[in-house]
């Protein structure tokens, strides 16, 4: 292999070993055995364990935090833009399993502090935001919106969390019980609820988006 490939096979073998065992779990002694090489390869491209696992949870925070930005930088209705998130959240589970269980593995949404919950924070900023702005036009009180973006996107990172390991139902109908709960509430939820099937055009004020 040229120092590219081998590199990348390391990282591949270390992302599968740190995701069944987590970081602790982990030993260069693993790492090098699995990807059939000599301990002094491992130290020679990464430094050592510590190196390696630095590589592997910055490529899947960049990896998600894309997914999740890209979501809410769409623009549109409200709603529409919780859907995206919850959707894109999901999808991002379930094309890179391995990843998602390093992340909560050793920093879990429900811990204060790590990679994931920074990660978690910075999203519920954003949406913070965003409901700042539609409070403001439905009179309610602004400055409680820091509150209830933690409360959106908690819940839709733990519910993740859970679909991980659950996977069932899919990933759409999560998505859908998710703003069903967000958006209705407990006192108007929806029996079978689906998601937005085409663009909202109407105004941001209106409290519920045309469906297709």
């Amino acid at each position: 292999m040229t120092g590219v490939q081998r590199r990348a096979q390391l990282l591949d073998v270390s992302r599968r070993l740190f995701a069944e065992k987590g970081f602790e779990g982990t030993s260069v002694e693993e790492i090098a055995a699995r990807a059939e090489v000599s301990k002094p390869v491992v130290y020679e491209h990464f430094g050592g364990k510590e190196g390696v696992y630095a590589v592997v949870v910055d490529r899947e925070i960049q990896a998600l935090t894309g997914a999740l930005t890209g979501a809410l930088e769409g623009g549109g209705h409200p709603k529409v833009l919780v859907e995206r998130t919850a959707l894109a959240l999901l999808t991002y589970i379930e094309t890179s399993e391995d990843g998602f269980r390093i992340l909560v593995r050793d920093s879990p949404v429900a811990q204060a502090t790590g990679t994931f919950s920074s990660l978690i924070g910075d999203v519920a900023t954003q949406v913070e935001h965003l409901l700042a702005d539609q409070f403001k036009k439905q009179g309610q009180d602004p400055k409680t919106a820091p509150m209830y973006a933690q409360m959106l996107v908690g819940m839709v990172a733990l519910t993740g969390q859970w679909w991980l390991d659950a996977r069932r139902p899919g990933k759409s109908d999560v998505a859908a019980h998710l703003v069903n709960l967000a958006w209705n509430g407990l006192s108007g939820l929806e029996r079978r609820p689906t998601l937005t099937k085409e663009p909202v055009d109407r105004p941001a004020d209106e409290t519920e988006p045309r469906r297709g």
